[in-house]
């Protein structure tokens, strides 16, 4: 039986790519003194294509942008910084999050976060879709030293929550650092469909809306009790 539910962050419960847009758009605007020679159209498209979802940290972004994009009155540290800061401004969560979370409470379920990223910048971001409350545990990979799809980072999880890992159910939206490894460690494996990814294959559910969860662990709870 599922007794505990974990998450990624940027892409499960956090819609990165629309947060992503509005922070771009907001910082083109707001900088326009030095980036006003630079179409918003261009900025954005650009900053998006550099950073590949997340997967280039922005120093190197604001480096390369500073060199293609000819900017020149501002550092890129400066752009970092502004980033840095600013971003939580424009975090947006997917549809249904919170009454999803609100769901899984109210059953009885411990949850969990497990994302990777900086310490600092992700408790922000977390602070900012004011979710911090409902986890009893989150793991974010510069605190932990470790870094998924580690398996350690899913063993040392479910054991801050005291349940063993086949009691567990992981929601994430990468078909190898979140699902695929979610499985290997033991756990039910839950895909949130990404427009990044065709498919995960180690999935044992997809789901395109948080709100489907919650008929998953139903389904789930009712297959064991008819089996007793």
């Amino acid at each position: 039986m599922i007794k505990a539910v974990l998450f990624d962050l940027d892409g499960t419960l956090l819609d990165r790519d629309t947060s992503v847009k509005k922070f771009v758009e907001d910082q083109h605007t707001r900088l326009s003194s030095v980036l006003s020679h630079i179409p918003k159209k261009i900025f954005v498209e650009k900053f998006i294509e550099l950073e590949q979802n997340g997967y280039v940290w922005k120093d190197k972004v604001y480096q390369k942008l500073a060199d293609e994009l000819a900017v020149r009155r501002m550092p890129p540290g400066e752009m970092l910084d502004d980033y840095l800061t600013k971003f939580k401004d424009h975090c947006t969560p997917f549809p249904n999050l919170v009454s999803m979370l609100d769901e899984l409470k109210k059953n009885g379920l411990r949850l969990g976060l497990v994302t990777n990223g900086y310490g600092v910048f992700q408790n922000d971001t977390i602070k900012a879709l004011e979710i911090k409350e409902y986890f009893d545990t989150i793991l974010i990979s510069e605190m932990e030293g470790l870094r998924k799809p580690d398996p350690l980072m899913f063993e040392r999880a479910a054991e801050r929550l005291n349940v063993k890992t086949e009691e567990c159910m992981f929601v994430g939206d990468h078909p190898k650092n979140d699902v695929e490894a979610a499985k290997n460690s033991g756990m039910v494996s839950v895909w949130k469909t990404s427009p990044h990814w065709d498919k995960a294959e180690a999935a044992d559910y997809t789901i395109t809306d948080l709100a489907e969860l919650k008929l998953i662990i139903e389904s789930r709870a009712k297959a064991v009790q008819s089996s007793i």
